[in-house]
C-alpha cells in the first residue's frame, strides 16, 4: 500500500463525515427557523430560502463553467425532486410544527431511512443488508426515546394527531423526492445542476402555492431574520443538500437519510447552549441508540 493510499480517506469515512456535516448543519436550522417565526408567512420564508439557494448553485455553476443543461428526462426528474423534497415536504413540515412541537416532528422524520429502504426495495429492487435494516430501525427507536417525554406532555388530542399526520406526509414526500433524485442520477445528471434546478422548480411551486393561498410575500429586514435566512439558504440548503445527495449517491439513500435521526440530538445540544434547555437520562439513552444505528448503517454494504 502506497503512502498516498494510506492518506486517502475511505469512501465509508467520507460518507460518515458527510453525514456528520449535514447533521450539524440541519441540527442548527431548528434554532435558526425560530428567528423567522411570527413575522413572515412560512411560504414566503421558504420561497426566499430555496430561491436564494437555487440562485447560488446555478450562478456558481455558470461562473465555474459547469454545464447547466439537462435532458428532458433529467429535467422531469429534477422537477419531481423539487416538488417533493423542497416544496411539498417543507410545506407540510412547517404546517406540522404549527400543531405539535419540533421534537415530535423529529420523531416522525426518524422513519425516513426506514421508508427509503422500503421504497427502493419495492419500486427499484434494491436489496439492503440486515445491518441497514437494523440500523434504520434503531434510529426510529432512539429518536422516539429521546423525544418521548415531550411527546407525552403534548397529549395526543385531535390537534396532535393532525400535526403527526402532516409530519408523516412530509416524510412520505421526502421519500418520493429521494426516488426522483435517484432517477436523475440514473439518467446521468450531475449533482450541482440537478440540485440547482430542483430547488428552482421547488421555489416556483412555492410561489404558485403562495399565490393560490393568498400568502403575503414580505421580508423582515431585521438582522435576526436576515442572518437566519443566510444560514438556512447557504448552509442549510446549498451546503447540506449537496453533501446529502453526494452521500446518497455514494452510499445509498438510507444512510444519507439517517441524518434525520442524528439531527435531533444536535438540535438538543443547540437548545441547551442557546435556550438553556435541560434533558434527562432518556435523552442520553435515545442518543446512544441513534449512534448505534448510525454505526450499523455506515458499516452496511451499499445496496445492490
Amino acid at each position: 500500500m502506497s503512502l498516498s493510499e494510506l492518506r486517502r480517506p475511505s469512501n465509508g469515512a467520507l460518507a460518515i463525515a458527510g453525514v456528520v456535516v449535514c447533521a450539524v448543519i440541519w441540527g442548527t436550522t431548528w434554532y435558526a427557523i425560530t428567528w423567522q417565526l411570527g413575522t413572515v408567512d412560512p411560504v414566503a420564508s421558504l420561497t426566499w430560502r430555496f430561491g436564494l439557494a437555487a440562485l447560488i448553485i446555478l450562478v456558481g455553476c455558470a461562473l465555474t463553467n459547469r454545464s447547466l443543461k439537462l435532458t428532458r428526462a433529467q429535467h422531469l426528474a429534477a422537477l419531481g425532486q423539487g416538488a417533493f423534497v423542497f416544496a411539498v415536504s417543507y410545506t407540510f413540515t412547517y404546517a406540522a410544527e404549527g400543531h405539535v412541537t419540533s421534537a415530535i416532528v423529529a420523531v416522525v422524520f426518524a422513519s425516513l431511512a426506514f421508508l427509503n429502504l422500503v421504497l427502493f426495495r419495492v419500486f427499484v429492487g434494491q436489496k439492503a443488508s440486515r445491518e441497514a435494516w437494523i440500523g434504520a430501525t434503531l434510529g426510529i427507536v432512539g429518536v422516539a426515546v429521546l423525544s418521548g417525554g415531550e411527546a407525552l406532555r403534548a397529549g395526543f388530542d385531535a390537534r396532535a394527531v393532525l400535526g403527526i399526520g402532516l409530519a408523516f406526509l412530509a416524510v412520505l414526500s421526502s421519500t418520493v423526492g429521494n426516488y426522483f433524485s435517484w432517477k436523475g442520477q440514473e439518467l446521468g445528471s450531475a449533482i450541482l445542476p440537478q440540485t440547482g434546478w430542483a430547488m428552482a422548480y421547488g421555489t416556483a411551486m412555492l410561489v404558485l402555492h403562495g399565490l393560490v393561498t393568498g400568502a403575503q410575500f414580505s421580508i423582515d429586514p431585521s438582522p435576526g431574520y436576515l442572518i437566519s435566512l443566510a444560514h438556512l439558504s447557504i448552509l442549510g440548503s446549498v451546503v447540506a443538500f449537496l453533501v446529502y445527495f453526494a452521500v446518497a449517491r455514494a452510499r445509498g439513500y438510507a444512510l444519507a437519510s439517517y441524518i434525520s435521526a442524528l439531527t435531533p440530538p444536535i438540535a438538543m445540544l443547540v437548545s441547551v447552549v442557546f435556550e438553556e434547555a435541560r434533558f434527562g437520562w432518556t435523552a442520553l439513552l435515545g442518543l446512544l441508540l441513534v449512534l448505534a444505528g448510525q454505526v450499523l448503517l455506515s458499516r452496511a454494504p451499499k445496496v445492490s
